[in-house]
């Protein structure tokens, strides 16, 4: 007797990551095409700096932004760490000398999980959670607030646990330069560290505290009748207070 078996692909985790270009829609068009080109070429030769081959990343461009997805067996650490600083240092130098609005800054987020290509490029838990910490409030203002940078990088809580509380096999991290934030996107809730280059824990902390609330007290009505005493309505209050006396038949 001849058994079926049913073929089933193997779920596989990988390190995914995105970066994103910070006010990309303020450009024009021939800015854009050109942030389009630097931001290639910054993320590729940080890559070779670090000794990681872009060839085998599995890419998704997105106009001003790139979600990739890297091959199994991608050091962690060394994307992490080295990649990261080379990176930074490769903005740095892009960016030397040149006007406010023609410095490129990047928001770049890491994860790791499950993710699959798909018809329109990948699909799976980990591609989602790679955009929601991109999009995270904390970050953007973080990169907002603090113009001495041009890089901000969040990881999400399986990265930091895994892999920058281990202090990352040689490559230099460490989990006291990162602060740690709760993401609410959409139906995503989820804790992410943020990091900055060359800054500190202490530096980060109060850019990634939510504002605090407005608690002015409200303004007084008006146009509200406050009182009626032998047929006289009074309305509002102060500079905004007057009468009106009803006429009866």
């Amino acid at each position: 007797m001849t058994s079926h078996t049913g073929t089933q692909e193997i779920i596989t985790r990988h390190l995914c990551m995105a970066a994103d270009v910070e006010k990309y829609s303020r450009l024009d068009t021939p800015d854009q095409e050109a942030f389009q080109s630097d931001l290639v070429r910054v993320l590729e030769e940080a890559a070779v700096l670090s000794g990681l081959d872009r060839t085998t990343w599995s890419r998704q461009p997105q106009g001003d932004q790139e979600f990739t997805v890297l091959p199994l067996g991608t050091q962690e650490p060394v994307v992490v760490g080295s990649f990261v600083r080379n990176l930074a240092i490769r903005l740095g130098e892009r960016n030397a000398n040149l006007a406010e609005g023609q410095r490129m800054r990047l928001r770049l987020a890491i994860d790791y999980g499950v993710a699959r290509t798909a018809a329109l490029g990948h699909s799976g838990p980990a591609p989602i959670a790679v955009a929601r910490y991109l999009n995270a409030a904390q970050l953007k203002r973080v990169l907002k607030k603090l113009d001495s940078t041009d890089l901000v990088l969040i990881v999400s809580d399986r990265v930091y646990q895994d892999v920058v509380r281990l202090r990352g096999e040689g490559q230099g991290l460490d989990p006291s330069r990162y602060v740690k934030i709760h993401v609410q996107e959409n139906e995503f809730s989820g804790y992410g560290w943020i990091h900055v280059p060359e800054h500190s824990a202490e530096e980060l902390a109060p850019l990634v505290a939510e504002p605090e609330p407005d608690h002015a007290p409200a303004p007084a009505p008006t146009h509200m009748v406050k009182d009626n005493q032998d047929g006289v309505f009074h309305f509002g209050s102060g500079d905004a207070a007057r009468t009106m006396h009803k006429n009866y038949g």
